[in-house]
C-alpha cells in the first residue's frame, strides 16, 4: 500500500540532525478526527506519518522539517525532541475512547515504515521510543497495548536480553542513564518516569513501583 499524501501545514525548520523515531497513538475516535486534527493550523499539532488500522500511511510532513508531535518533552538529555525525531501516529481511540489493541495490518505497515527511516536518518535501535517515554507526566500513549517486543524483533527499540547482572546504581539512577528523565530534570514525578518504564517494559503491572522485576528489566537493557 503507497503512502498517501496529507499535508499538514503545522511544521518548522528543525536545526538539528534526525536521531529519534516516536511512536504514538491518536487518540481520537476515528482516523478521520485525527487526520483532521493533524492537518489542522489551529490546532498547531503535527506528526510526519499517520497509519490507519487497515496499514494505509498518510504522509502530513517532510521528514527534513520539524513536526509537533513530542510536545513538551525529554529523552537523554534532549528537551527538544521533536528538532531530534520523526513524529509516527497510530489510529487507535486510545485510553480516553476505548483503548484497543494495534491491528496486524498497522504493525506490518509501521515495521516497513520505520526501515525506510532508519535506512535514511542515523537513528539507533533504543532510540526507537515512544510518546510517554519522553512525556511520562502527560501521556500514556502508544500503551501498554502496543507490541514492543514483535518490533524489537525487527531490530526497532530496545527489549531487555536474558543476561541481567544486577544494577551497579540505584534504580533512579540507571533510569536516567538509559536515557529517561527523572525529577529535578523534567516536570514530572519518580512514580510518572516508572510508571512510563513499566508500561513500555512491564505492561502487566504499571504502578509505579520499582520492584526486584523492573530492576531486573532495566539491568537487561543494559
Amino acid at each position: 500500500m503507497g503512502i498517501v499524501e496529507c499535508r499538514s501545514p503545522n511544521f518548522d525548520a528543525r536545526g538539528a540532525p534526525v536521531d529519534m523515531l516516536v511512536l504514538h497513538y491518536t487518540g481520537m475516535k476515528t482516523a478521520q478526527e485525527a487526520l483532521t486534527r493533524l492537518c489542522d493550523p489551529a490546532a498547531k499539532v503535527s506528526a510526519h506519518y499517520t497509519i490507519d488500522r487497515d496499514g494505509r500511511v498518510y504522509r502530513h510532513v517532510a521528514e527534513e522539517m520539524r513536526a509537533w508531535h513530542a510536545g513538551v518533552s525529554y529523552w537523554a538529555g534532549e528537551t527538544n525532541v521533536n528538532a531530534r525525531s520523526i513524529g509516527i501516529e497510530l489510529v487507535n481511540p486510545g485510553h480516553e475512547f476505548g483503548y484497543v489493541p494495534f491491528s496486524e495490518p498497522q504493525i506490518a505497515a509501521l515495521i516497513d515504515l520505520a526501515h525506510g527511516i532508519r535506512q535514511r536518518h542515523a537513528i539507533a535501535s533504543a532510540r526507537v521510543i515512544g510518546h510517554s517515554d519522553v512525556a511520562p507526566a502527560r501521556k500514556e500513549d502508544p500503551g501498554e497495548l502496543f507490541p514492543w517486543r514483535e518490533l524489537s524483533e525487527y531490530g526497532l527499540g530496545a527489549w531487555p536480553d536474558g543476561a541481567r547482572a544486577p544494577l551497579a546504581e540505584p534504580f533512579e539512577a540507571a533510569l536516567a542513564r538509559f536515557g529517561y528523565g527523572v525529577p529535578p530534570a523534567v516536570d514530572a514525578t519518580l512514580k510518572d518516569v516508572i510508571a512510563a518504564f513499566q508500561r513500555h517494559f512491564r505492561p502487566s503491572c504499571i504502578d509505579g513501583i520499582a520492584d526486584a522485576e523492573c530492576e531486573s528489566l532495566l539491568a537487561g537493557l543494559f
